[in-house]
């Protein structure tokens, strides 16, 4: 598990490698990653955009960018916590992930920049 809080937002990250979709040999590693977005603070805020950083060893990184969050721009209220997960291949099987949600808060118009702790891709394949 990696968790970072930033202004008040808590986000934690636990990936898991998905054996069931990967082909190690055709250089395909899954890996599905499960997200808890957790506002700790007094104020609403709404999730618009994200920005992902992918490093995929012997690869190097690819740049995710998109609206919300699997289609969604959720509000989260103080005290509340807005969960989903998602997935991303890479080619090494050995990679990690990091990146920043871009929220307003609802009730001070202000915009947020809240990081996304880095979290490791291993593939469970090539730990043996």
């Amino acid at each position: 598990m990696f968790s970072k809080t930033t202004s008040q937002i808590k986000v934690t990250v636990i990936p898991e490698y998905d054996a069931k979709n990967s082909f190690p040999s055709d250089n395909r590693f899954v890996f599905r990653y499960n997200i808890t977005i957790e506002n700790l603070g007094e104020e609403p805020v709404q999730l618009l955009k994200r920005q992902w950083l992918i490093y995929d060893v012997g690869f190097g990184f690819t740049e995710v960018n998109g609206d919300g969050v699997i289609g969604l721009t959720p509000e989260i209220q103080p005290g509340e916590q807005f969960k989903y997960f998602s997935n991303v291949m890479i080619r090494s099987g050995v990679g990690s992930m990091s990146g920043v949600y871009y929220c307003t808060n609802l009730s001070t118009k202000e915009k947020m920049e809240i990081q996304i702790p880095k979290f490791n891709l291993v593939a469970e394949v090539l730990s043996n």
